[in-house]
């Protein structure tokens, strides 16, 4: 049986569910079916540019299902240069509805996938198993971007009817590995698997980020924690995995790291709803933090327009190293400069890989964090505090430290209590970065270049000053610039190192 959507957006039900306006179509039935049978249901329909965000197909699945199937295709017609084409991203919500935040998401795939399934044992990846329960199911289709043309869908609903198989108990990994006390720890935050649009199984990305060195992850699908309960068997004595999501909106993306095992953090609202303050505050209440990823990104919806009145910390650096990524090194250090002026909280920042498939690499960048041990808490308390460097491999490892006055010392993250006319020695120690230059840079600027690093990638680099002449000091270690006075890319980048009483 075949239903068409077609007609103009005026013939159906638009609303606003509490955040992006929605589109509901009408509803696709079934009638029940005998054990082992199946029934499928196709409709077809266009939507012209100018959609809402989320469009929603009702399904009335009936008693009795065992598996439900979804397939669906778009097309993609050429367009002029410079315009956009057609994407559709597609999931699913149960008979508890699509409310905002609520308890109905079942799996979202994007754009990775053409089809998907669910069952009480099984669901293919980005969703989540569970039984096929009787009642209103709704489609969600994202139109991402539409052609001037519009954009025509054709989806597929397969019912399988037969006895529920028996529902899985998730397994989630501990949230402690077998640290070394107070120490630095390197971990890579922003990973994709085939949860989502990667194209890493969770075992490959384990096997990878060991070989990188790290002592931590923190899983990060695309708008759903379907992955959770596949990372028990990564996780070790020697790799913590911290369990999270990257909640992709339409105006940008944030990492919710190191969540609580299930939690589920709703991405459908656009930066003009005033809704991100309530998910902001979920994922805290779920003890993760807020990271606003690559805030400057090029691509379409990537760009962060929330403001960072709620983030936790801000990725700054996004796998190999871009224009983009010196975009937003500058406006976080803009930012720096603000909350010293103003006497306000600062907000550290991180570099994460964002690694999809090969040749990402996992581990570049990777975040190193002076932990009191390896575990959840105690790797969000270091990145929250600031006290943490971004590097772009484990060869890389950095000492920064500030001294002055009366033996008086202080290391990342943290204040250097002395009067303002007090000498203050800025030192950093390198090793791993050859032929590198350090930069020092404070509130005024760049205040100090070293000449390169030997060709062994070694070296110290010290610099004096006042308080009174820098509020903070943070070094960057930079790669061979191509050119001119444009600055190499980076191998290295601390958080500051804040001078004087306050």
């Amino acid at each position: 049986m075949c239903e068409d959507h077609h007609g103009g957006l005026g013939r159906r039900a638009l609303f606003v569910t509490g955040a992006a306006a929605a589109l509901t179509l009408g509803s696709v039935s079934f009638a029940a079916a005998a054990d082992g049978e199946q029934e499928s249901r196709t409709v077809r329909g266009t939507l012209p540019p100018g959609s809402p965000d989320f469009v929603y197909v009702p399904v009335e699945v009936p008693a009795g299902v065992r598996e439900l199937r979804v397939a669906y295709t778009y097309d993609r017609p050429a367009v002029p240069a410079g315009t956009t084409g057609n994407a559709l991203d597609i999931g699913i919500f149960d008979d508890r509805g699509t409310e905002l935040g609520g308890r109905g998401f079942r799996g979202w795939s994007g754009g990775a996938r053409t089809e998907f399934f669910i069952r009480a044992d099984e669901a293919t990846p980005g969703y989540l198993p569970g039984p096929v329960r009787e009642g209103t199911w709704h489609i969600a289709l994202g139109p991402y971007t539409v052609a001037p043309q519009g954009l025509s869908y054709e989806i597929t609903i397969t019912l399988t009817y037969g006895e529920s198989g028996e529902a899985i108990r998730p397994v989630y990994p501990p949230d402690r590995a077998r640290g070394r006390g107070r120490a630095w720890y390197r971990g890579d935050c922003h990973l994709h698997s085939w949860y989502s649009d990667g194209r890493r199984t969770p075992a490959e990305i384990g096997a990878l980020a060991r070989a990188a060195g790290l002592d931590f992850i923190n899983s990060s699908e695309h708008n759903t924690h379907s992955a959770h309960a596949h990372w028990a068997d990564v996780a070790g004595d020697d790799l913590l995995v911290m369990l999270g999501e990257e909640v992709t909106t339409r105006n940008g993306h944030v990492v919710a790291l190191g969540t609580d095992p299930g939690t589920f953090v709703d991405w459908r609202y656009r930066a003009r709803d005033n809704r991100f303050g309530r998910f902001a505050h979920r994922i805290r209440r779920a003890g993760g933090l807020v990271v606003p990823a690559h805030p400057h990104a090029t691509c379409v919806g990537c760009n962060w327009k929330f403001g960072f009145g709620e983030a936790d910390a801000v990725e700054v650096w996004n796998g190999p190293y871009t224009p983009d990524d010196e975009v937003t090194l500058a406006d976080w250090d803009s930012m720096l400069v603000a909350s010293v002026r103003d006497g306000r909280d600062w907000i550290p920042a991180m570099g994460s890989s964002d690694a999809h498939r090969d040749p990402d690499a996992v581990g570049h960048p990777q975040t190193v964090v002076l932990a009191d041990d390896l575990t959840r808490q105690a790797i969000q308390e270091g990145i929250r505090a600031g006290r943490s460097y971004a590097a772009e491999s484990a060869r890389v490892a950095l000492s920064f430290r500030a001294s002055g006055g009366r033996g008086d010392h202080a290391g990342i993250g943290e204040r250097l209590r002395v009067d303002r006319d007090t000498p203050v020695t800025v030192r950093l120690e390198v090793t791993g970065a050859p032929r590198c230059t350090v930069r020092f840079v404070t509130d005024q600027g760049v205040l100090h270049t070293s000449a390169p690093l030997p060709v062994a990638g070694a070296g110290v680099v010290e610099w004096r000053t006042t308080p009174s002449y820098a509020a903070y000091v943070r070094a960057e270690l930079r790669h061979e610039a191509a050119a001119g006075p444009v600055p190499g890319a980076l191998a290295a980048f601390t958080n500051p190192i804040f001078l004087g009483r306050q």
